[in-house]
């Protein structure tokens, strides 16, 4: 779980959690995990399967409220996703007050859209977290709208650090980056560890040899990494030894054509996505 946030989570009132599936459930799961009261956790999510409402019901956390049984929260987190919107806005608004800080965590819907369907008058912090928050390792980039006051944004982010690290950008655009780079980028680690099992099989290895060696691999460099205050530039020089094996494979994946092209264009095209997301 994560290391940088220590002692009993509280945000000062009750939190209502609109949509309770994987990235939802990541949160409320890190809430709980670090001392959250499960009393004070509203939950609106039709369709969360019956199994799931058993384990929220047990853990204490209140299903389906109504307006009458919640106003003025103090936060509103919005976990559906972004073709769910219209939906999820206007329930949200009904439960909201003057000192609630709604924190969106949809991809591509915007500051605007979120502001008019929450009728307007909502602080509210658009964040993008990203699926290593099932195991307390996310890291999630954040905006706040003017209306976000230094209280509000210090609620916001004690909700998102309960799952990961959490940085704020300036501009509300960057958010969009952020999805491409960290919201989109576990996808980009699994599939490198893909391609290494399939070049491993190439090169003559068994299938279950080249998997295990590919992810285990990856699961070393990172924490590696965690661990070093080394840049990733410095890292890998290490790992490089002039004219050796791994010099001989950067060749290819440094050269013209190779990952950081590649990944530029691959950033590039979800930035576009979460765009057109937006409209």
């Amino acid at each position: 779980m994560n290391a940088h946030y220590s002692g009993p989570l509280d945000v000062g009132g009750p939190v209502l959690l609109i949509g309770a599936g994987k990235m939802g459930g990541a949160l409320l799961d890190g809430w709980l995990s670090r001392g959250l009261d499960p009393k004070t956790v509203f939950v609106i999510d039709p369709a969360l399967p019956d199994h799931a409402v058993d384990r929220l019901i047990k853990a204490g956390c209140r299903l389906a409220p109504q307006p009458g049984d919640l106003s003025n929260p103090a936060a509103i987190v919005i976990a559906v996703k972004p073709q769910m919107a219209e939906g999820a806005l206007p329930p949200a608004a009904a439960f909201a007050g003057p000192d609630t800080v709604a924190v969106s965590i949809m991809a591509g819907t915007t500051l605007a859209t979120l502001s008019a369907g929450l009728g307007g008058t909502v602080a509210i912090v658009r964040a993008m977290p990203n699926t290593p928050a099932a195991v307390g390792r996310g890291i999630t980039g954040a905006y706040a709208s003017s209306g976000v006051d230094e209280a509000k944004r210090a609620r916001a982010e004690t909700l998102l650090k309960a799952v990961g690290d959490v940085v704020w950008v300036p501009e509300e655009g960057l958010i969009d980056a952020v999805t491409g780079v960290s919201g989109s980028g576990p996808a980009y680690v699994f599939l490198l560890v893909e391609t290494m099992a399939k070049a491993g099989v190439a090169a003559g290895l068994p299938a279950d040899v080249a998997e295990k060696l590919a992810r285990k691999t990856v699961e070393g460099a990172g924490e590696l990494m965690r661990q070093s205050t080394d840049s990733p530039e410095i890292l890998r020089k290490n790992v490089t030894s002039p004219n050796g094996t791994t010099a001989a494979a950067l060749e290819v994946l440094m050269g013209q054509g190779g990952l950081e092209p590649l990944m530029n264009r691959a950033v590039a095209a979800a930035v576009k996505r979460a765009k057109e997301l937006a409209g």
